[in-house]
């Protein structure tokens, strides 16, 4: 079954998104997501104008010989752009091998290890009010896992906490936490570390005390602390009994780690802006972190995490895939199918794409009791209406950066 055509598709429903799909002689579609949240033209390129050329004429079946062509036959080895390259044609490719199968992609991954994949919602506030109807609202959709992220009082906006006003991010809806503004250049946000050290310890115990000792609660540091600041946050937050405190510093620093966990128990996730099981190698076989969070998307696709879950399996560390809005339905799907079926699970992340994106991408996936499962379509259970995404044409948008309070540009 040979590869006759590898599209890539840029639509905008909401945000930006990028899909490739790849068409067999036979006339199987598979797709796969290419995403990468501000650069996601450098990706369509990379895959355009080097990949797709290649892919023509192979054979659909062979997964990995295609992964290993094109990872160890470019050269340029590893990064985002590349790796989320390798992963669209990875994960287009197993939707077609599920497709071709009659079986839902799970199946062809070992079946199922669970009933369905444990995830968790973001709850966001710019004090306390807030974060709590948000938290509140969380949980009448049915999350029984939920990050905490909050304005720290002097800092007029904080990466992670839903402040924007509707229609700032286009169109006139808005997720609850979705940074990339449309704009000609990133917004800059002032950052004050000492202030936010002071403040968040006293958001989770308001948490606890408003909502008690059983939800688990998750918070994201997105890399911008010391190692000493880091292992003082987490130290401080362990009477609130984290279900992990993610990205406390640069990735990476790896070896950074070491000295977090020596002054705290609170279990640690890293990963989201790693692209392979080599970028692992330090933070798994010291067992320096708890969860994996390279998703899909960024990490050269099912065959690439699964590599690295494989690995961390050996140390007992469990994966917690990135899944916010700027991984598209695609990408989610291929992560709960995968999820489903790794033994080493632990949560997946899971942010409610926009109607506009769903409407698009055509996602089956079933949310009930706090998790994920996929249909029992066969492949990755994605109807795709490429009519509808030519209607939401490509527009520049930015992730924020982040200044100190005298000016320097600093790690988020």
């Amino acid at each position: 079954m040979r590869i006759e055509r590898a599209d890539v598709i840029i639509t905008s429903p909401g945000r930006n998104f990028v899909t490739l799909k790849i068409t067999t002689s036979d006339g199987v579609v598979g797709f796969g997501d290419a995403t990468l949240n501000g650069r996601e033209l450098a990706v369509a390129s990379y895959l355009e104008d080097h990949v797709a050329p290649l892919l023509v004429g192979r054979d659909a079946h062979r997964i990995e010989d295609t992964w290993q062509y094109l990872y160890r036959g470019g050269y340029w080895r590893r990064g985002p752009v590349t790796m989320a390259a390798i992963a669209a044609v990875d994960t287009a490719l197993w939707d077609i091998k599920a497709k071709v199968a009659g079986l839902p992609l799970y199946q062809l991954l070992g079946g199922e290890s669970r009933e369905r994949c444990r995830v968790y919602g973001h709850a966001s506030g710019r004090d306390l009010p807030e974060l709590f109807e948000s938290i509140r609202a969380h949980l009448d959709l049915g999350f029984e896992a939920i990050r905490i992220q909050t304005g720290v009082p002097g800092m007029d906006s904080v990466y992670g906490v839903a402040s924007s006003s509707v229609g700032e991010l286009g169109g006139d809806e808005r997720y609850d936490y979705e940074p990339a503004r449309r704009s000609a250049r990133p917004a800059e946000e002032t950052w004050d570390t000492r202030a936010y050290l002071r403040h968040v310890p006293t958001v989770f115990e308001a948490v606890r005390n408003e909502f008690g000792p059983e939800l688990a609660l998750l918070h994201d540091a997105h890399h911008r602390l010391t190692p000493i600041q880091a292992a003082k946050l987490a130290k401080s937050l362990e009477p609130y009994d984290l279900f992990w405190l993610e990205d406390v510093t640069p990735a990476e620093n790896q070896e950074a780690l070491r000295l977090v966990r020596q002054h705290t128990t609170t279990p640690l996730a890293i990963g989201e802006v790693f692209n392979t099981v080599w970028d692992y190698q330090t933070l798994i076989s010291e067992q320096l972190i708890d969860y994996v969070r390279s998703p899909v998307t960024h990490a050269g696709g099912i065959t690439g995490v699964r590599r690295i879950m494989d690995y961390a399996a050996m140390y007992q560390v469990k994966s917690g895939m990135h899944g916010p809005t700027d991984v598209s339905p695609v990408g989610m799907s291929a992560a709960v199918h995968l999820g489903l079926a790794l033994h080493n699970f632990g949560i997946q992340e899971y942010m409610l794409h926009s109607e506009r994106t769903n409407a698009v991408f055509g996602p089956t996936l079933e949310f009930a009791d706090g998790g994920l499962r996929p249909s029992e379509e066969p492949g990755l259970g994605i109807h795709f209406d490429e009519q509808l995404a030519a209607q939401h044409p490509y527009e520049r948008a930015y992730l924020p950066t982040n200044r100190l309070l005298d000016g320097t540009v600093h790690d988020w």
